[in-house]
């Protein structure tokens, strides 16, 4: 059994024609199919597709990035290896265009867990990352074409994926620029392991939201011990997503089990997001 499933934001606005943004998650989802049926492991899968979802530059993450208050753009990953949870993130990270390809050297080539700010823009050096040479031709600033909250308010924009290899492996990755003009130095739960990411041998899931209230219910790794605990997969996240709700936040998340099962729900106007369980078709969507 394979099954993967990716998101782009549950920033989704009513009204707005995402048909570019619904094509790219196919053909993410489509490469992604082929490399579990070619023998791909899990974390490779969601490192690429986490690294296709940046680049395109659709969404606030990755080259998609909208600014912070400070007009800098400080960026946010994560990503966990369910076979043996391991780990990496970076936080804040500034002048590289792939966060998540940094998270995964902090996991493979130091022995923490998160790098921060100057920390971790000094380590994507040193690991021969390329630097952007001008931030004002690299990004798209994606976030400006959906304001979807009013001002002063956590409007949001978030990438992710998880999956499930042939080798019975789980995997996640989460990616992001923040909430729209959000504090210098602002950290949400895309980076925290736990509360934007994470995957064990039962189930992988990534989260996208206003970050602050799925930190305080540590949201992804609420869901993966509701359901190694007995809930459903879809009662976990239904669960979790409610206390969101009920805190006044609002939000999304995608994640998958051991079985081969996914579920993509969502409390908010919409979420871009496509998913597929074994042979069954991709299905892309945003609302």
């Amino acid at each position: 059994m394979i099954a993967f499933a990716l998101h782009g934001g549950a920033g989704a606005k009513q009204g707005r024609d995402y048909s570019a943004e619904i094509a790219n998650m196919r053909d993410i989802a489509e490469a992604a199919r082929d490399s579990l049926k070619s023998g791909a492991k899990a974390f490779d899968v969601v490192t690429e597709g986490v690294r296709r979802l940046e680049d395109s530059g659709l969404y606030v993450a990755g080259r998609g990035a909208s600014p912070n208050a400070a007009d800098h753009y400080e960026l946010d990953a994560s990503l966990m290896n369910g076979a043996d949870q391991t780990c990496g993130s970076v936080a804040a990270l500034q002048g590289f265009a792939n966060p998540v390809l940094v998270a995964r050297a902090v996991m493979e080539k130091t022995p923490h867990v998160m790098l921060a700010g100057d920390g971790a823009a000094l380590f994507a050096h040193e690991q021969g990352f390329a630097s952007l040479a001008d931030e004002a031709e690299y990004f798209t600033r994606a976030g400006r074409f959906e304001s979807n909250h009013p001002p002063g308010t956590l409007s949001h924009g978030t990438v992710g994926c998880v999956c499930l290899d042939s080798y019975g492996n789980l995997a996640a990755a989460t990616s992001t620029a923040g909430v729209f003009g959000k504090l210098a130095g602002r950290v949400g739960d895309t980076p925290l392991i736990g509360a934007g990411t994470w995957a064990d041998k039962q189930t992988a899931v990534s989260c996208t939201g206003q970050g602050e209230y799925f930190i305080r219910v540590n949201a992804s790794a609420q869901v993966a011990f509701r359901h190694a605990g007995g809930q459903t997969l879809t009662g976990a996240a239904d669960t979790t997503l409610q206390q969101i709700v009920d805190m006044g936040g609002e939000g999304g998340l995608i994640a998958l089990n051991a079985k081969g099962e996914v579920v993509v729900p969502f409390r908010s106007q919409g979420m871009k997001r496509a998913w597929f369980s074994g042979d069954n078709p991709i299905t892309s969507e945003a609302f």
